[in-house]
């Protein structure tokens, strides 16, 4: 299987995924101190809408389309509305031809000061990424796997940051090797946050991993706080595509689980298909 985003860029997945990361970012942007995000699997950077792949899915028809075009309560609108003008600034007024990927999206919140690591292995990929990041002092493109970027760049001189693991899970063992990667990162940086994205298509496979990265997250010299969210856009069926999909996130901002509360209801009508989306966010046990 050679996994390509543009099919699936800019769904429900990515749109929550993306909400979160933002989050994330705008609190480490809160204290002065520098900080660097490591982005496993990067991807290409920027995605056309208008192409191929994109139309042929029409994934993001129910996923970014709608949320453009979504009015969100008082409160919501200013947690959304930084990832929201992130993504009008890739596309002409009133238009929406382009979704940016994880790493143009960091791109866009980074202060002078810090810097971002993107690891990509696919070529054609790991081009496109180049050629959207213009050469850019602060970001950084490394023809480096995913995998073995972890323990190469974990901890990162600047002590601060975000580590995002987005694997494409092309292959079997991709939920242990995010377990096993994650295990061996924290052990070397257990200050650091972490996002990782999963599909959450076998309820035995997920809850596995959550429990896995718990009790890695709670066993260290300081236990760390996790979190756990999942969105279905659908029930999930043997032959639908992915409608459910979910986020570990370790050592979280303090005050996003409450953010999290205000934003996923408001993101349930917009995103469902066929029906009103569901969400589950909690603490996992180990």
């Amino acid at each position: 299987m050679n996994y390509r985003h543009a099919f699936h860029a800019g769904n429900f997945a990515d749109v929550v995924k993306h909400i979160v990361l933002v989050r994330i970012l705008i609190y480490l942007q809160d204290k002065p101190a520098v900080f660097r995000v490591i982005d496993t699997h990067a991807g290409a950077g920027i995605y056309d809408l208008t192409g191929e792949q994109a139309r042929r899915t029409g994934e993001f028809l129910t996923g970014i389309a709608r949320v453009m075009q979504a009015r969100f309560s008082e409160n919501v609108l200013p947690l959304v509305a930084p990832y929201l003008d992130i993504v009008r600034a890739f596309n002409p007024p009133a238009r929406l031809d382009t979704y940016p990927g994880s790493p143009l999206i960091v791109r866009a919140l980074l202060r002078p000061q810090d810097r971002l690591t993107a690891c990509e292995i696919e070529p054609e990929a790991r081009q496109q990424l180049i050629a959207a990041l213009r050469r850019d002092s602060q970001a950084r493109v490394v023809d480096l796997d995913g995998w073995m970027a972890l323990p190469a760049f974990v901890p990162p001189k600047e002590r601060r940051g975000l580590v995002l693991l987005d694997p494409p899970y092309e292959d079997k063992d991709e939920f242990s090797r995010l377990a096993d990667g994650f295990a061996a990162a924290f052990t070397k940086w257990p200050t650091g946050s972490y996002l990782m994205w999963y599909p959450a298509k076998s309820r035995r496979a997920t809850d596995a991993l959550a429990r896995h990265v718990a009790g890695v997250a709670a066993g260290g010299p300081s236990p760390a706080k996790c979190l756990r969210l999942e969105f279905s856009a659908a029930p999930q069926t043997a032959d639908s595509t992915l409608v459910s999909a979910g986020l570990l996130l370790v050592n979280p901002p303090w005050m996003l689980t409450g953010e999290l509360k205000a934003i996923l209801p408001e993101l349930e009508k917009p995103l469902g298909q066929g029906g009103a989306a569901r969400f589950r966010l909690e603490v996992p046990k180990p």
